[in-house]
């Protein structure tokens, strides 16, 4: 039984959804303690216990002490089968963090699964739908398995109502080297607005525009979604690469001018344009759990998150592999397989 501070670290959620991962591919129980103790509101939430609900249906596990605001919880693991599974949410709490829980176990299962999760899709701290299609999932798909994903509906903060459908053709995990990005091929920005005002996207894409000052006018474009799927909005940016794409994102709060929404996430991306780096910041902690399971293979990234040093501690604690980081001449990261 592995025992876990769930404060050490990043200390949020993302440790759970690493454990209960690794615990399925490893078969190693663990209990946890001080859940999100590194968070201003400690304690599971709703999506977190979603995602420990999606392992245990998945993997046949047993999870004690799994309510909304435990913070502590023991996890012993089954065996991972595949199948259909539909999980929702109840909240805006994200589907991506979900999935993201159960994705390595299914992808390295011996028959096909598909997953309907329902919740948010595009909520502030959490990958939007966009992110899962055109980064992370496509340099998956390089290493053997194939994964497809459907939007199906919008699910924005506070409201949630958001729907996605995965399905996952699982194949053994092959090591790769993505160490370069290749030629840039074109940029894109979407403001998407529901149920309010419309001029929101048009400030958002302005501000935008200033900050990505070499993309072209066309590349900026507002999206009109049904005011049913809201009250919501979303900034999406997309730099499409020869080897990657990378996403970033920004969304809409009550309190938060449209400008600095615009400019914060802009500038993410400008930062991400001027390195040489593979990975942007957020797929750098996405690649290490698929990368360790392959047992060798290497990735450039940005400079390292507290995300990707709790996840590679994790990684190591549970399966021995660990990762060496370097940084390249160019000044990117390159992460490998050790």
């Amino acid at each position: 039984m592995i025992t876990i501070d769930g404060s050490e670290g990043e200390g949020g959620g993302q440790v759970l959804r690493y454990f209960a991962a690794l615990s399925l591919l490893t078969n190693e129980p663990f209990t946890i303690h001080n859940i999100r103790g590194g968070r201003a509101k400690p304690g599971l939430m709703r999506q977190h216990v979603t995602a420990l609900e999606a392992a245990c249906a998945i993997g046949g596990a047993e999870c004690s002490g799994l309510t909304v605001g435990a913070s502590e919880l023991t996890f012993r693991p089954g065996s991972v089968t595949p199948g259909e599974y539909h999980f929702a949410v109840g909240t805006a709490g994200s589907t991506g963090l979900v999935l993201q829980t159960v994705l390595v176990p299914l992808m390295l299962a011996d028959e096909p699964s598909k997953l309907v999760i329902e919740g948010g899709t595009h909520a502030m701290a959490a990958p939007p739908f966009e992110f899962l299609q055109k980064t992370l999932l496509p340099v998956l798909e390089r290493m053997g398995p194939r994964i497809s994903i459907t939007l199906e509906r919008h699910g924005f903060f506070p409201r949630g109502g958001g729907r996605i459908v995965v399905d996952i053709d699982p194949a053994p995990l092959r090591p790769i080297e993505c160490v370069t990005r290749g030629a840039f091929k074109a940029g894109k920005v979407e403001a998407l607005v529901a149920g309010i005002p419309f001029d929101i996207a048009d400030r958002e894409l302005k501000a935008a525009r200033k900050v990505l000052a070499e993309w072209p006018d066309e590349a900026f474009a507002p999206v009109q979604l049904p005011a049913e799927n809201g009250p919501g909005n979303a900034l999406l940016m997309e730099a499409e690469f020869e080897h990657v794409t990378e996403v970033m994102s920004g969304f809409g709060k009550l309190g938060v001018p449209a400008e600095r929404l615009a400019k914060t996430a802009a500038k993410r991306m400008a930062g991400y344009l001027a390195s040489q780096a593979f990975a942007g910041p957020y797929l750098q902690d996405q690649l290490l759990l698929p990368f360790a399971m392959a047992g060798r293979g290497a990735f450039t990234t940005v400079k390292l998150s507290e995300h990707t040093r709790t996840a590679v501690n994790l990684i190591e604690r549970f399966s021995g592999r660990g990762f060496r980081f370097s940084e390249t001449t160019d000044g990117a990261h390159l992460a490998e397989v050790c």
